[in-house]
């Protein structure tokens, strides 16, 4: 075995800007309907998170961690979206920039960070508001710094990191604008067509740790024809997005349940995920929870990982858990 090399992997911060902190309860104040916003005010209350400003300290216990990680990765969602139109909306671009600021001062050159879904937009759950913003993806990237593909090699392991809301654009696209539908659907298309490219330039003996925030875009990935050939090289998908193993389990459940259509956006996004979750199966998941995890746990955390470059060895996943 090689001189070991050691990742860290955390994901979901949902960091939030003084700017942000200010909208209050702005997902349940956008919702019109009072039932509706009863649901999703217990929702919130029991299960996901009553504050989801107040976990700014969590970031805290990955920066402090004693360790000087070969790479660090943050698997996406910087901000809090509070407005649901990605990092085009000042606020969450504060606090994306803060939560990156504070990770690029941390890990240097040694810092890589992966698109989420929050950075682009999405429509908000009950009030249809929101949605993918295409000068959010262009802000992201611009003054972000972050990559849609980017790939690292150690020894025979290559790091892989891919768009989940550019890979599952079929899904996602009933969110943009229609005057910017069209510039979605191109950097869709040469999204995929680069993460073919690099599927395409794998050495037989290589082995792949895939970073996909979304896992909505995982079925979409599976239809590459690169990827699929080479689905056997993949050792690990890590993903993110759920926050906990308790919403993966649940999304295992409902696997396959039909795609239902005519009860809004969000519903339409979530159950078109759920009706191809059986596929995910073929990627070998990893759950990085959120530093927060949920209401209903009240623990999250991040991952290190140790790789062995040449190969002998399966790489090590070590979680380590943060309780509220």
């Amino acid at each position: 075995m090689g001189t070991p090399v050691t990742l860290l992997v955390c994901s979901d911060i949902h960091y939030a800007s003084e700017a942000e902190k200010l909208r209050g309860r702005y997902e349940i104040q956008a919702i019109k309907s009072r039932v509706q916003r009863t649901l999703v005010r217990l929702y919130r209350h029991f299960i996901w998170l009553r504050d989801p400003f107040a976990h700014n300290s969590l970031l805290d216990r990955v920066l402090e961690i004693a360790l000087e990680p070969d790479l660090a990765i943050a698997n996406g969602d910087y901000s809090c979206d509070s407005a649901f139109i990605g990092v085009v909306d000042p606020a969450a671009r504060q606090s994306a920039q803060e939560c990156l600021g504070k990770l690029r001062a941390r890990f240097g050159k040694k810092f890589r960070g992966v698109f989420g879904d929050h950075e682009l937009g999405k429509i908000s759950l009950c009030s249809g508001q929101g949605g993918l913003r295409w000068p959010s993806f262009q802000v992201a990237q611009d003054e972000l710094g972050l990559k849609p593909i980017w790939t690292e090699r150690f020894g025979r392991y290559v790091l892989v990191a891919v768009t989940s809301t550019l890979a599952a654009m079929p899904v996602y696209e009933r969110e943009a604008l229609p005057q910017e539908l069209g510039a979605w659907r191109e950097a869709a298309r040469q999204h995929l067509l680069a993460i073919e490219a690099v599927f395409n330039q794998l050495k037989a003996n290589d082995k792949v740790l895939l970073f996909c925030h979304d896992p909505t875009a995982l079925p979409f990935l599976g239809q590459i024809e690169a990827l699929r050939a080479r689905m056997h090289q993949i050792e690990r998908t890590i993903i993110g997005h759920l926050h906990s193993d308790v919403i993966l389990k649940q999304s295992r459940w409902l696997s396959g349940i039909p795609k239902l259509t005519s009860c809004g956006p969000t519903v339409r996004r979530i159950s078109s995920a759920l009706s191809k979750a059986s596929e995910w199966r073929h990627f070998n998941l990893l759950l990085c929870p959120s530093l927060a995890g949920l209401e209903i746990t009240r623990k999250g955390g991040f991952y290190t990982i140790t790789v062995d470059p040449d190969g002998i060895q399966k790489a090590e996943f070590r979680l380590h858990i943060i309780k509220r």
